[in-house]
Parts: structure tokens; C-alpha cells; sequence
């Protein structure tokens, strides 16, 4: 008996939904795809780069200080491992369930930079109080400070975006930098002072404040770093020497000249990698604020030029992936940390470089320094989780089409 021709649309359009019903995925059980593998091996690149170089400008300063040559090597490597792990699991995390967390992120910051104050809490070095210290156990507070606030105040503006639109809705985001700003002055650090205080300007511009609201922000703020210059003497001597190094080459100038000593010994293509001569306790902190002196050394112009590459190439991709996100708070999240990345790599390098004055600032991922080391991965985990979130949202989108168009007679 032969098929008719409503039969056989109707025999069609089962086969097709019973084959498009293998596309169709849950919204939110999906495990993710693979992510941005080319950011994730970039975030490494440079890590385990950061593992070597801190080898090669502390292997001497280790031997005489401690008797062992490995000694920062080795606390390097376990910062990387740990580095690692944490940011493996935090890339698995669905990244929304970080939304709620801002306010409680927060108040841990802030509490962290009050403990530093507390004696026998805060540990001291060089006249500042930077660090919390727990027998050998220490972290840098700062550190933790800065992305606490990336993930306030992405979770404030997406909660209400209408918020970024006038001044009176920014100033709960400017308080909590504000407070931030003065806890981390207090220590003192200026250098960070400064990072956080950019980063807050910059989160502000990229939530959609107004021209006009940024401008009432930024130009007390700027009229506000002379004020904090000349409000302790050994800031004023640090902008003398940055102004004219040689005229205290053996006091505030040293540090600023024995870093361009090293830049110029390193010419085009350098003196070859573990062949650094400043490294010999002629650079202080060559194998933290400083190193990227002797990866220029090492290197030399076109080694540093291809690790600001790679390091550029990093901020790209984070924000790329940005711009891809389907929600505000995820846009704002990936923003913040991927800007205080790039904030606080310019600043070393135009430190470094004596384009502005000296200043105690890591380098992100290269420097000396477990605890700027496993939160940046830990950061950099969240911008590949958001990734991998946004893969799995297009795969959904894709299946969803297909799944239309396969049910259309």
C-alpha cells in the first residue's frame, strides 16, 4: 500500500526530532568545553619561565644568604605547583557561583590588611610592614586585596548595572577602594597604592560610568599623589634620584642605576641565560622587583621583547574573552583581574626601565614571591573557567538552532 504524502511528513519530522533530541543539552549540567587552551598555555608559559628566571637571579644571592643555591628556586617551584592546583580548580568552578562571594571577599581583604598592623602578626622588612607572618608561613595581603575588589565590585554593578550611571550609586565601589587605597598606604606601599587606585578607575570605565563621574574621581585623585610624595621624606628622595640617579649613585640612586647597567650589558641578544653579572649582589632584589633587569641581561632586548609578547598576547586573549561573555558580571570579573595584570606589568617594566620612580612592584608570574604568584594563577584560573563557560553556552546556542530547524516540517 503505498505511504501518503502526510504519512510521509510525519514519519520525517519523528525521525528528525528523535535525531536532533541527541543535541539537545541541559543548560546548566553542561561540563564546558575546552576553554581558551591558547590563553591557559600562554598563563603557563610564562609561569614556568617565572621558574627558571628566579633560579637564574637568586642562585648566588641564595648560596651567601642561606647556603643553599635552590633556596628561592625551590620555593618558586612549589608556588607554581600550588599556582597550578588552585587554578585547575578554580577553572572548574562554574564561575557564577562567585557572584555572592564579593562582599565576604571583601571584608577577608580588609581584615587581612588590618592584621598586618597587629605586633607579632605583621612581619617587617626594608622599614615596611607588608606581610602576615605565621612561623615560616607569610602572605602579602595586598595581593589578595586587589582581586577581592575585581570580584566586589564586578558583583555590585551586576546586581543593578542602573547603579554605574550616576556618582551616588559608584560610591560604595569607591569606598571599598578607598579603604583599600589607605590600609595598603599605611604599610607603607605606594607602588601597590597606586595599582589598586588605577584598577579602581579602570574597573569604573569599563562598567559604563560616566565621563563626567570619572572625572570627578580622577582629578582629586591626581592632584592627591604630590600631596602623598611629599608627605614622607623617603618618597621625595626616591623622585630626586629617579630625576638624577648619578647624583646618589651609592644611596637612593643605586638601585635605579645597577638596573640600567644591566639593561644596557644585555645589547641585543644578551650575555646567555644564568650569565648575569648583576645578579652578583650588585642589583638589590634582582630576583624580585627587579628581575626582569636581569632577564634583560640574560636575554637581552629581543628576549624581553618577546616575553612582553607573550605577556601582551595574555591580555588579549583575557580580553577577548571578556567581550565574549554573555552576562555583565562575568565581563567585569575577567576585566578586572586581566587589567590588574596589565596595570602592574607596565608599572614594573616602566620602573625597571627608569621611566618612572623606583617603586616595590613584582612583575605578575615572574617575580619572586609565592603569594603574588598563587593568586595571579588562581585569577588566571577564573578568566580560563570563564572560558570554558562561554563555549559551552555557544555549543548550547548552536544545538538549540539545530534542534529548530530539524523540527521545521
Amino acid at each position: 500500500m503505498p505511504t501518503t504524502r502526510r504519512g510521509q511528513r510525519v514519519k520525517t519530522r519523528t525521525s528528525n526530532v528523535k535525531a536532533a533530541s541527541a543535541l539537545r543539552v541541559p543548560r546548566e549540567r553542561t561540563r564546558g568545553g575546552k576553554g581558551d587552551l591558547f590563553f591557559l598555555f600562554a598563563v603557563l608559559l610564562l609561569a614556568a619561565f617565572g621558574v627558571v628566571a628566579v633560579y637564574s637571579a637568586s642562585s648566588y644571592n641564595a648560596e651567601v644568604q642561606y647556603g643553599d643555591s635552590f633556596y628561592f628556586f625551590k620555593k618558586q617551584l612549589l608556588g607554581f605547583i600550588l599556582g597550578l592546583a588552585g587554578m585547575v580548580g578554580i577553572a572548574f568552578v562554574p564561575y557564577q557561583k562567585f557572584k555572592k562571594a564579593g562582599i565576604p571577599a571583601l571584608v577577608v581583604a580588609l581584615i587581612l590588611l588590618a592584621l598586618v598592623f597587629i605586633p607579632g602578626v605583621g612581619k617587617s622588612n626594608y622599614g615596611a610592614t607588608r606581610w602576615i607572618g605565621f612561623g615560616s608561613f607569610t602572605i602579602q595581603p595586598s595581593e589578595l586585596a586587589k582581586y577581592a575588589f575585581v570580584l566586589f565590585t564586578a558583583g555590585y554593578f551586576a546586581k543593578n548595572p542602573a547603579r554605574m550611571r550616576t556618582f551616588k550609586g559608584t560610591l560604595p565601589v569607591l569606598g571599598a577602594g578607598l579603604l583599600i587605597c589607605v590600609l595598603i598606604m599605611l604599610e607603607p606601599n605606594m607602588s601597590v597604592t597606586m595599582c589598586v587606585a588605577a584598577l579602581m578607575i579602570g574597573m569604573l570605565f569599563l562598567s559604563g560610568t560616566s565621563y563626567k563621574a570619572l572625572a570627578v574621581i580622577c582629578v582629586p585623585a591626581l592632584l592627591l599623589v604630590p600631596v602623598l610624595i611629599a608627605a614622607e621624606p623617603y618618597r621625595l628622595q626616591r623622585l630626586s634620584a629617579f630625576m638624577n640617579p648619578w647624583a646618589s649613585p651609592k644611596e637612593e640612586g643605586y638601585q635605579l642605576i645597577q638596573s640600567l647597567y644591566a639593561l644596557g650589558n644585555g645589547n641585543f641578544f644578551g650575555v646567555g641565560l644564568f650569565n648575569s653579572r648583576q645578579k652578583y649582589r650588585f642589583l638589590p632584589f634582582s630576583e624580585s622587583d627587579f628581575i626582569l633587569s636581569v632577564i634583560a641581561e640574560e636575554t637581552g632586548f629581543f628576549g624581553v621583547l618577546i616575553l612582553f609578547i607573550v605577556i601582551g598576547f595574555v591580555v588579549w586573549r583575557g580580553f577577548k574573552i571578556a567581550n565574549s561573555c554573555d552576562n555583565f558580571f562575568g565581563y567585569l570579573l575577567v576585566s578586572g583581574i586581566i587589567l590588574a595584570f596589565a596595570v602592574q606589568s607596565a608599572l614594573n617594566a616602566l620602573v625597571v626601565s627608569g621611566c618612572i620612580p623606583p617603586t616595590g612592584l613584582p612583575l605578575p608570574l615572574i617575580s619572586a614571591g609565592n603569594t603574588s604568584l598563587i593568586v595571579t594563577m588562581c585569577g588566571m584560573g577564573v578568566v580560563y573557567g570563564v572560558s570554558r563557560h562561554n563555549q559551552s553556552r555557544k555549543f548550547i546556542r548552536y544545538s538549540r538552532r539545530a534542534v529548530t530547524k530539524s523540527e521545521q516540517p
